[in-house]
């Protein structure tokens, strides 16, 4: 299993969140099994979205997905994400 996380400042919590439900279709479409959004105790339009993925090549798929800028944009995302790869350890 795969995640990603992603933190980024938006610009108004409610029109990104609009935007960010309605670009659920093409998360699904790369496989997407789950995620949680989280918003900053101290800034709410501080966000933090995890989702989970089948493997880093679903993943990575999405995360190259022409419509993902687009999304953003729509969503009002101030400045550049921080964007990170994970993959579930062995134990």
């Amino acid at each position: 299993m795969a995640t990603i996380a992603v933190r980024h400042r938006v610009e108004n919590y409610e029109a990104w969140r609009t935007a960010y439900d309605e670009h659920g279709s093409v998360r699904k479409s790369h496989g997407c099994t789950g995620d949680v959004v989280l918003r900053d105790e101290g800034d709410p339009n501080e966000v933090m979205v995890i989702t989970q993925w089948p493997s880093l090549a679903n993943a990575h798929a999405f995360a190259s997905d022409p419509s993902l800028p687009e999304a953003m944009q729509k969503g009002g995302v101030a400045g550049p994400p921080r964007i990170e790869f994970y993959e579930e350890a062995a134990l």
